[in-house]
């Protein structure tokens, strides 16, 4: 069994590959190619879980393990721990152990890749980062090298949390250009607006150009929002799932929203469901199957 730390993972795991791997997987999850049950959540304590993620394929499976520790800080240690296993199906053989937060941030980037490819009217040159953590960083990175994007826009539960991030990201690639904005609304309008948060309370604005693509990723708990109700109604919704986001994306539940007009980005793709004409909003909340798209790619070979 080949054992790849959070290094040998993120190597392992280029966005020009796993992209498509993870629009392969939804296709397959819309035709009911692979097994992946809602995940399975234990309370630890007030501010700590243990998630399970299982995901059934032909060729390979996959379950993530993971532990959320909200205070983990003050013992100088990361919220998210876990691990990816990957076995053959057939067999059962272990085939990998894969770093689980690495695989979580780049999947999870790669959805929301995936999502502006296929919904938004055209390739992004700039965007709108809501949120300083580690997946505002990694997607950065992913629209950085599967789109080239040059424009970032930042900000964050402080306005210096903000300026420390974009001077961060310019360091980290001095060929673009990063700002800091105290508040969203202070941002100019971007092609693409990507709220990376854990608020309770909407940060994406509610007025957006038309052809702004609103995306949600930060938010995945009923008391969670980062999409406002007005922009929810105004536009068609899709999400990266129908049935998580049915049970955990808050935004959507908080909103009322008509869950016949919800659709599953995989149904889009597959040709099930007509592309909204209209420029939507797109939430994730997340999927093993997106983790078993990340193994195929990271095994790939083996």
């Amino acid at each position: 069994m080949h054992i790849l730390d959070a290094g040998r993972t993120a190597e392992a795991l280029p966005y020009s590959a796993l992209v498509p791997a993870v629009a392969h997987a939804a296709i397959g999850l819309a035709r009911g190619d692979i097994a992946a049950p809602e995940r399975k959540v234990v309370t630890i304590d007030a501010d700590s879980v243990l998630l399970c993620m299982p995901a059934v394929a032909a060729d390979i499976s996959v379950t993530k393990l993971v532990t959320v520790h909200g205070r983990n800080a003050r013992h100088g240690l990361p919220a998210i721990q876990g691990e990816v296993i990957v076995f053959d199906t057939a067999t059962g053989r272990r085939l990998a152990l894969l770093d689980g937060p690495t695989v979580t941030a780049r999947r999870t980037a790669a959805m929301t890749l995936l999502g502006i490819e296929t919904l938004a009217p055209r390739r992004p040159s700039s965007v709108l980062l809501i949120g300083t953590g580690a997946q505002a960083l990694a997607h950065a990175d992913a629209l950085i090298a599967y789109f080239g994007v040059g424009e970032f826009h930042v900000t964050g539960t402080s306005e210096a949390r903000a300026e420390a991030f974009a001077a961060g990201l310019t360091a980290r690639y001095p060929g673009i250009e990063a700002r800091a904005h105290a508040v969203p609304d202070a941002a100019p309008a971007t092609d693409v607006v990507i709220a990376l948060t854990t608020s309770t309370v909407p940060v994406i604005p509610a007025q957006l150009s038309d052809d702004t693509l609103a995306i949600g990723v930060g938010a995945f708990r009923k008391s969670m929002a980062e999409l406002p109700p007005s922009l929810l109604h105004a536009r068609g919704i899709v999400v990266d799932d129908v049935d998580g986001a049915r049970h955990e994306a808050g935004d959507l539940i908080q909103a009322g929203v008509d869950w016949a007009g919800v659709h599953a980005l995989g149904d889009i793709l597959a040709g099930n469901v007509v592309r909204p004409g209209r420029t939507p909003v797109f939430k994730t909340v997340g999927q093993a199957a997106w983790d078993l798209a990340a193994a195929r790619v990271a095994t790939r070979g083996w």
